[in-house]
């Protein structure tokens, strides 16, 4: 297949941007009063408002072409169909199929993998039903009071994102604790206020080898044993999520505490595995289960609904619209709900590690930019820090708004004041103001003409700035798995349009492999490999210093 830049749909969207650039969304909201009624989804809990964006029904329909051509229908179907999609290693994409709460049957090599699904549930579900009644307990009869999760990557950012997602939905019996970091500050701060014999700790390794997960799990094992002495003491406050018995075993865990998962779960796609144990352990079992029904409503909207009224479809098209043709390099990701504020870092993995490819599936470089930086942070917190760049800034930064009608913490009126705020950023962000409106706004507060001539300049703002609206009555379980879910699918989506393999992660093993060389220049004293001036310099200083 030709780059998608060599179609006739792309090149007509190139020149359909030479029209729309020179629009304004106020003037578009004037010529169609009814704008916002049409340009509206609701499904899964979840409304999207995309009026806001610099589109016509003519810029859609020309991005839905786009689609249809790359076959995206074809693709969303092999992915459901358990078919290696993921070709450069040779592996099905299947995170739908952990949250199957319809049951279908999903084969992989003519095996229905929802058994495995089921069974592993079930485990986690008894496990988390003995800790939570005591019936699991410490090495000296204790109840577990915290628990730390141990992992990295996708095995630490989802379920923590989650756990802080769903903060109201604990019970403050059970604390759930993360260490990712190799860093040491991160374990030590951790465990010092921990005691020990009440500690639970999950070793979350697909291998059982990640340096830093393994690292801070040997750490967090000789910190249990200075406390309580004997080796059998590990098997009763580690378990993990690995597929590696053999070393499970050898780390003093008992095999039948090994919580599995499968090849076909990408890491940053594996919250909903038993790599979610944290968060089960956190909000119970159940509610574990209505975060997969959340996420198996928008699977199957993403599946059956028609592209016009398909939500994860839609962001993504709008996303490509911004980064192909607009020049846009960033997307904000912007939740007006401090239980979301992990959010903007777990996107940040999904989609920079999904689709920050430079060549196609076939190995062919690109000629298009492909993923956009993402990044973000809660309101209002954000509007008293970077705001200001995506108002009156130089560069195109579309984003995404999300809040909740109702929050778990109605206190007076903080509520509506936060949402007041993130609908009037979005209008503010559409509107702008016009050196006009700036200064018939000061001249009205009595300001000397020439002054106010002058301030007037610095209060304008451009407005034409994008943004989706994504609102939920509340953010539960069950919200917050179709939330999640969206965002993955319009990942996907904007994968197969690029014709990028979003399910492997490359870019992130040379820097492994050069670390495991410098560490051992490290532990033996000397530089005995090849580096550039720089690196030889500076790992001789760190080991001289370090003397």
């Amino acid at each position: 297949m030709p780059l998608i830049n060599q179609l006739p749909q792309w090149q007509e969207l190139e020149q359909h941007w030479g029209q729309m650039c020179t629009q304004h969304l106020r003037a578009l909201f004037a010529a169609d009063p009814q704008r916002a009624e049409r340009m509206h989804l609701e499904t899964a809990g979840l409304y999207l408002d995309y009026s806001k964006n610099l589109i016509t029904q003519e810029t859609l329909e020309r991005l839905l072409a786009l689609a249809e051509a790359v076959d995206l229908r074809g693709w969303i179907e092999r992915m459901f169909q358990g078919e290696p999609i993921n070709n450069t290693e040779g592996r099905a994409v299947l995170h739908i199929a952990l949250r199957n709460r319809a049951n279908r049957p999903i084969l992989v090599n003519g095996q229905d993998v929802m058994p495995e699904v089921n069974r592993v549930l079930d485990q986690m579900r008894g496990f988390v039903e003995r800790v939570h009644s005591g019936a699991w307990r410490g090495y000296t009869g204790e109840c577990i009071t915290d628990v730390v999760n141990i992992g990295i990557g996708g095995s630490n950012l989802g379920p923590k994102m989650v756990c802080a997602a769903l903060s109201p939905y604990q019970n403050g019996s059970l604390r759930v604790h993360f260490v990712s970091n190799i860093d040491a500050a991160h374990l030590v701060g951790t465990l010092k206020p921990l005691d020990p014999a009440k500690t639970l700790f999950i070793v979350a390794s697909k291998t059982f080898t990640t340096q830093e997960t393994l690292t801070n799990a040997q750490s967090a094992r000789a910190w249990l044993l200075e406390a309580l002495k004997d080796p059998q003491a590990v098997a009763h406050h580690f378990v993990a999520v690995s597929t590696h018995t053999e070393r499970v075993a050898a780390f003093g865990i008992d095999p039948a505490n090994m919580f599995g998962f499968w090849d076909w779960v990408g890491g940053r796609y594996s919250l909903w595995s038993a790599i979610g144990l944290p968060i089960a352990l956190a909000v119970g079992f159940d509610r574990f289960i209505e975060l997969l029904e959340g996420a198996h409503a928008m699977d199957e909207h993403f599946r059956t609904a028609p592209f016009p009224e398909n939500m994860p479809v839609l962001m993504g098209l709008i996303g490509i619209w911004y980064v192909n043709f607009a020049g846009a390099k960033t997307q904000a990701i912007l939740p007006y709900d401090q239980c979301l504020r992990y959010l903007p870092a777990y996107l940040q993995q999904g989609d920079m590690e999904s689709n920050g490819k430079g060549v196609t599936r076939e190995g062919i470089p690109v000629a298009y930019s492909t993923g956009p930086v993402i990044w973000g942070e809660p309101g209002t917190d954000g509007q008293h820090a970077f705001y200001q760049l995506i108002h009156q800034g130089t560069q195109l930064i579309p984003a995404d708004f999300i809040g909740a009608i109702h929050s778990h913490y109605e206190l007076d009126d903080h509520h509506p004041k936060l949402m007041a705020n993130l609908f009037a950023q979005t209008e503010a962000l559409m509107r702008g103001r016009t050196y006009e409106e700036a200064l018939a706004e000061l001249l009205a507060s009595g300001m000397d003409e020439a002054q106010a001539r002058f301030l007037a300049h610095h209060r304008v703002f451009p407005g034409n700035r994008p943004t989706n609206t994504i609102l939920m009555d509340r953010l539960t379980p069950y919200t917050l798995g179709a939330l999640i879910a969206l965002y993955e699918h319009r990942i996907f989506t904007q994968g197969i349009i690029w014709g990028i393999n979003s399910f492997d992660q490359w870019g992130v093993e040379l820097g492994k492999q050069l670390a495991g060389v410098i560490l051992d220049e490290i532990q033996q004293g000397q530089v005995s490999t090849v580096h550039d001036s720089s690196t030889r310099f500076l790992v001789e200083r760190f080991i001289q210093q370090r003397r």
